[in-house]
């Protein structure tokens, strides 16, 4: 049975994370002194007890590693507009690699097109590192299919639709779940004429919060923030409790309503699905939820860790988003 152990039991076992497992077995010193000894005394007896053997190739593929973990992103994370967005990401990403003892390498010389970089280019120096990791709102299928199809180790931090039938390893927040959970909310509370703002699709973050959205409200209103005035829009249809995909685009709607003298919550309840990609004024604290991104950039490296130990491990995860009761969300007048 001993050869059918992994890691991950290891890990169970001893009550540690499989990152302090793969500490322990691979003896990085300088990340190793970080693990007090009675954890790596812990996990050593668990691994005698059971004869664990790591997978000879899998240990001869680690031993040639250069420890360095590369990172791209597909749009720019450092503009002031987006940098409180993308720094949680970074942090967790710097924080896990740390507890690993690898470098990172944040690749940037990929060009920029529209906006945004591609993995592949007549430039392309993704083989300096031993893996990557995948940042980006959107990212080209046919990138992913290549990646997979090239056996490139990789990880994307955000869930993403496997094309062509590939397995891409991400670890994503899992938004369809905590929409559906406010959503169901503001139903219990008494609101009957609710709509989703956003655009519900291209990127797959989108698409999950429309579907956890439709999944409670199915016949809730849609509508895209870059389609016309959509406060106009909501009063048209009589709208009391509007959730927003976009945090900076619920406290600009939140601001509309304001001026046009109506009351956040009251007359109107403004739900934001996740945190802001861009700076927002004021000190609203939105109903909603947070997206837990340091946690999903720790994770992610982590399981790239255990792609490039060849260990076997689940590839796809989601994580719970943080749910707020804020105090842009309440009945709805009359109730």
């Amino acid at each position: 049975m001993s050869d059918r152990l992994t890691q991950r039991d290891i890990a169970r076992l001893a009550r540690v994370s499989q990152t302090t497992v793969s500490l322990v077995l691979n003896n990085r010193t300088t990340a190793s002194a970080r693990i007090p000894a009675d954890t790596r005394d812990r996990v050593l007896k668990v691994i005698r007890e059971t004869g664990y053997v790591a997978d000879p190739l899998a240990r001869r593929l680690l031993q040639q590693r250069n420890q360095i973990l590369g990172v791209f992103t597909y749009e720019s994370v450092f503009p002031s507009a987006s940098a409180d967005f993308y720094h949680p990401f970074l942090s967790g990403i710097e924080e896990s690699a740390e507890q690993l003892g690898c470098d990172l390498l944040l690749f940037t010389s990929a060009p920029v097109t529209d906006g945004r970089r591609l993995v592949f280019h007549d430039n392309n120096r993704l083989r300096i590192a031993d893996g990557s990791l995948l940042l980006g709102r959107r990212i080209p299928a046919e990138e992913l299919s290549r990646l997979v199809a090239e056996k490139y180790p990789f990880v994307s931090v955000g869930r993403r639709d496997n094309p062509d039938g590939a397995v891409v390893p991400y670890v994503g927040a899992d938004y369809a779940a905590a929409t559906a959970t406010v959503t169901a909310r503001a139903l219990q509370l008494g609101h009957t004429r609710v709509a989703f703002v956003g655009p519900g699709e291209g990127a797959e973050s989108s698409a999950d919060r429309l579907k956890g959205f439709h999944q409670v409200a199915p016949h809730g209103l849609h509508l895209s923030p870059a389609k016309g005035e959509v406060l106009e829009k909501l009063l048209g249809q009589q709208i009391t409790a509007v959730f927003v995909e976009d945090l900076a685009d619920a406290a600009a709607l939140a601001e509309a309503a304001r001026a046009r003298g109506l009351t956040v919550p009251g007359d109107l309840s403004v739900v934001a699905l996740g945190d802001a990609s861009r700076p927002v004024d004021g000190d609203d604290e939105y109903s909603g939820f947070h997206i837990p991104r340091k946690e999903m950039g720790r994770r992610a490296v982590g399981l790239l860790e255990a792609v490039l130990s060849g260990e076997e491990t689940d590839l796809q995860h989601l994580l719970a988003c943080e749910l707020v009761d804020g105090s842009t969300l309440s009945k709805p007048k009359g109730l």
